[in-house]
């Protein structure tokens, strides 16, 4: 029987810049965030530059960028204002998201169809950087992120979260079976393509062991969760107790 290769940890630091934002204030520093995160076992971490500013700003991805040991992963959207800082900061790599100023947070996957309106930009990306598409886990989007060439695909777990919740509940195990079949078999496909495969959104300690079944995946972004978590134990302690939960 092959071993199964480990998880790799992504941490989302967004909601320590939230907290910050709210007063306008300079803490809580993400620079020091980051350094805890890697003491806690991240692997590397992750920040969304949206387009309203809304909790990073660029002078925090500029800091990361200089300041940490880890892998830095840059969420944005697929526009030129991004694209050009993106190629300016030169991040481990970018991952493409959709946006909408009304969200709470990001609510769906990437319709990959976007990217083919400005191949020119995607290819510039790509040549400098590696680039990863945040997709649901749709057959049809796995297909354009191989006819892309893209290096990685995550896939939105949101609709998988929520699921899980509703069977806690008592009230639609079918729901979390087909989310799971949904990923496996998305994964699969993407694996299948030379893909990497990648998967997060509102995943926690309760419900990120489903998905740690599924070989194809190699990297978990979380975020929401763990700085929640971080609040009643520390952010170190969070991190390293979120690494232990996703161990194969």
């Amino acid at each position: 029987m092959v071993a199964l290769k480990p998880i790799r940890l992504g941490v989302n630091i967004d909601h320590v810049a939230t907290l910050r934002e709210v007063r306008k204030a300079r803490y809580p520093d993400v620079v020091e965030a980051m350094h805890l995160c890697e003491r806690g076992g991240a692997d590397q971490i992750t920040v969304h530059l949206r387009e309203d500013r809304r909790h990073i700003q660029d002078l925090d991805v500029e800091r990361l960028l200089e300041c940490s040991l880890l892998p830095v992963n840059l969420e944005m959207a697929f526009t030129e204002e991004m694209i050009e800082r993106a190629l300016k900061w030169r991040p481990h790599s970018v991952t493409l998201v959709p946006e909408r100023r009304e969200e709470m947070t990001t609510e769906s996957g990437l319709d990959l169809s976007c990217l083919q309106k400005n191949l020119s930009s995607l290819s510039k990306l790509r040549e400098s950087l590696r680039v990863v598409g945040f997709i649901d886990p749709d057959l049809s989007q796995v297909s354009l992120a191989q006819e892309l060439n893209l290096d990685g695909v995550e896939f939105h777990t949101g609709p998988y979260s929520e699921a899980f919740e509703m069977s806690l509940r008592g009230r639609d195990n079918n729901s979390l079976r087909h989310q799971i079949q949904r990923l496996i078999e998305a994964s699969r496909a993407a694996d299948n393509a030379k893909i990497e495969v990648k998967a997060g959104h509102g995943l926690t300690i309760q419900n990120v062991s489903h998905l740690c079944e599924i070989s194809e995946i190699t990297e978990f972004n979380i975020g929401h969760s763990i700085v929640a978590r971080s609040l009643l134990m520390g952010l170190e302690a969070a991190v390293r107790e979120m690494k232990t939960h996703i161990q194969r």
